[in-house]
């Protein structure tokens, strides 16, 4: 009995800390620092206060994104109704997310950035709905994007 409790506490312990991994970047301005230094794309998560979850419950908390997100990209959440940003980085989101073509809300995108002469541009590898399907499928598909043949 004991044995079967410490198994089920570590096995917790470890999927809490796997979840608890993920480090969100706020400001297009270090996460574009980041991808740079990483030299790794940016995956950008466009939400709004009230948006459905299901992004977040199904594929964002679940060890096989955590473990994913780390090796491959630098996570960026961009709420577009946070009332503590201002005005101007607000406008900036609000303008990426039509410029990369992001409709519905929540939504991911991949994409690259590049500066030069303090210009940013970005380069859309492609845009993740959400789909109801299992994390691993939808990861495949980021993949792919990441990835084309």
């Amino acid at each position: 009995m004991i044995k079967k409790v410490l198994t089920l506490l570590l096995f917790l312990g470890s999927f809490f800390l796997h979840s608890q991994g993920l480090v969100w970047k706020t400001s297009m301005t270090d996460a574009v620092a980041a991808s740079m230094e990483q030299k790794r794309p940016l995956f950008i998560f466009f939400t709004i206060a009230g948006a459905p979850t299901k992004l977040q419950n199904e594929i964002f908390n679940t060890p096989d994104f955590v473990v994913w997100a780390r090796d491959n990209v630098v996570l960026v959440k961009l709420d577009l109704s946070d009332t503590t940003i201002s005005d101007a980085e607000k406008e900036q989101n609000v303008s990426l997310k039509a410029a990369l073509g992001v409709i519905e809300l929540p939504q991911a995108c991949l994409t690259l950035a590049s500066v030069r002469k303090t210009k940013t541009t970005f380069n859309l590898l492609g845009r993740l709905p959400y789909k109801p399907v299992t994390a691993k499928a939808w990861i495949s598909e980021a993949n792919i994007m990441l990835n084309p043949e």
